[in-house]
Formats: structure tokens, C-alpha cells, sequence
């Protein structure tokens, strides 16, 4: 009877008949119908207000080559549909990585890399690495996944958006992964890559946004952000043009904000914890010196 192993990995790293299983991707057909409908959804989006112009255009003028035109527009937008529909689907089908399998259970000599329709297995001999990667945005996970390298190639291991993996904890999956292949000798290694290009103005910190997260009165904003290093960029925004053209707003890059934001805080629980009435003082230190 199988066990599976406790713990934040119980519902991706199982061990099965053949060896140590690492879930990807649970259900195949989930995942290609995300992948059709973002094949279809997308381009129609996009398409949509072209089409919606043409056709009222062509309602409108009620003349024959304008909608000859509107309809030759459909027929591109179909296509376009089911070609990128048609790529979309052989790309998840060839490259999507559903699982990889550490072969026998005890000592793992051999790694197998399922993918839709095949499935290819390699010496662990051949394996050089393994890189788990995780992508961060204002301390909050964007995406993971776990990357093959090989003698000859790159095997990215991506999970799907609700696949139980996209979850568990980076640090949890790089421990299980030295687990059971640090005897083989093969280097574990884990990466974060943090998002710095936010989108400016848009996605910049408000003024009144900054003050809430570093728990300062606005007023005290502009001086924090000049000491500490946080850029800021002032604009017109579009809502005040016509109406207050000379309205101006500051905004803060967020990556750099949220950076103080947690220094604020570990500077706060610092401070707390010295003036907590537990701490020991000075008449404390000098009582238990044995000297």
C-alpha cells in the first residue's frame, strides 16, 4: 500500500509503482481547453472593435464594397483565430511538461519527462541540474517552475495556473528535490527573480497608497522616499488636463517601495522588541556578569 509523503508536497510528489512522481500538470484535458480558449479569446478581443466599427460603418453606408470589405475583415479574424488556435494547441501538446518521474524509488538512476502525447527518459548521468525558479512581484508569487539542465538541452517544468505545484512553497520543492537527488550528485539549485518594470505611471504607488503601506502621514512621504532611494515621477494626469491643468500627482516605483515598506517594518518589530519590558537592560547584564 502506498504512502504518500506529509507535508506541503503531499498533493505533487508521490511516489508511484515505478518511482518518485513530480505533478505538473494533473489533468490534460483541463489544460488544453485553458489553452484553446486563450487561443480564442484573445484575438477576438483584439479584433472586436475593428469588426464592431466595420460593421456599423457598413450598416450605415448600406453600399456593397463596404461590406465586401467588412466581411473579407471577418474571414481574416476567423483564420487568424484558428491558425493561432492551431499553434497554440500543437505548442501545449509537444512542449508542456505533464510530469517527471525519478526511477527506481530507493536510488533513482534514471529520469522520465512525460509530455502530452510522449514521454522521454534519461540517464541520471545526464542530468547536470536542477534550477527552481520563482518569479515575484511586491512579495507576491507571479509563477514557478523547475528547469532541467541536461547535457544537451533545457527542460522547462512549468505548472499549470490551478495545478496544486503553482502553490507549494519554493523552498519546500528545492528541499525535496536535494533530497532525492543530491546523492546522484546532481546540483539543486534556487532562484527568485523579482518584477521591476512596472508599468510607470500606472502602476507606480500613489502618494496616499505609499503613506499607507510605510504607515506614515503623507506629509513625511517625499522625505522617506529621497532618503531611502525610492524614485519618484510626477505627472499631469489625463482626468486633470482640461479641467486643472496645472494639477500635478507624484507617484513612487513600487518595487523600491515596497523594499522600504518591509524595512519599515523590521525596523518597527526591532524597536518593539527592545522596549519590550522582557528584554534584558543594562542592571540585567550586570547582575548574571560572573566577573
Amino acid at each position: 500500500m502506498e504512502t504518500r509523503r506529509p507535508g506541503p508536497l503531499a498533493e505533487v510528489a508521490s511516489p508511484v509503482q515505478a518511482g518518485w512522481r513530480l505533478m505538473f500538470v494533473p489533468s490534460r484535458l483541463r489544460e488544453l481547453a485553458v489553452a484553446l480558449g486563450a487561443s480564442i479569446m484573445v484575438p477576438s478581443m483584439v479584433a472586436a472593435p475593428l469588426l464592431l466599427a466595420a460593421l456599423v460603418t457598413a450598416v450605415l453606408s448600406g453600399s456593397s464594397p463596404v461590406w465586401g470589405g467588412f466581411w473579407v475583415l471577418m474571414a481574416l479574424t476567423v483564420l487568424a483565430v484558428i491558425l493561432l488556435a492551431v499553434a497554440t494547441m500543437y505548442v501545449t501538446v509537444s512542449m508542456t511538461v505533464r510530469w517527471v518521474e525519478l526511477r527506481p524509488l530507493a536510488t533513482p538512476a534514471q529520469v522520465v519527462i512525460a509530455r502530452f502525447l510522449r514521454s522521454s527518459t534519461m540517464a541520471m548521468a545526464d542530468l547536470q541540474r536542477v534550477v527552481v525558479i520563482e518569479r515575484l512581484s511586491l512579495g507576491q508569487r507571479q509563477s514557478i517552475k523547475v528547469v532541467l539542465h541536461t547535457r544537451s538541452e533545457r527542460v522547462e517544468c512549468e505548472p499549470a495556473t490551478s495545478a496544486p505545484l503553482s502553490r507549494v512553497d519554493a523552498q519546500a520543492l528545492t528541499g525535496w528535490l536535494t533530497e532525492h537527488l543530491g546523492q546522484a550528485q546532481v546540483a539543486i539549485e534556487r532562484q527568485t527573480e523579482v518584477k521591476r518594470d512596472f508599468l510607470r505611471p500606472d502602476e507606480w504607488w500613489t502618494l496616499s497608497h505609499t503613506a499607507e503601506q510605510w504607515r506614515v502621514p503623507v506629509g513625511e512621504v517625499d522625505g522617506i522616499a529621497a532618503q531611502r532611494g525610492v524614485e519618484g515621477y510626477r505627472y499631469t494626469p489625463r482626468a486633470y488636463a482640461m479641467h486643472s491643468p496645472g494639477t500635478s500627482v507624484t507617484v513612487y516605483e513600487p518595487g523600491r517601495a515596497y523594499e522600504v515598506a518591509e524595512e519599515r517594518r523590521a525596523e518597527r518589530a526591532a524597536s518593539q522588541a527592545a522596549d519590550s519590558p522582557t528584554a534584558p537592560g543594562p542592571a540585567d547584564n550586570q547582575a548574571t556578569d560572573p566577573g
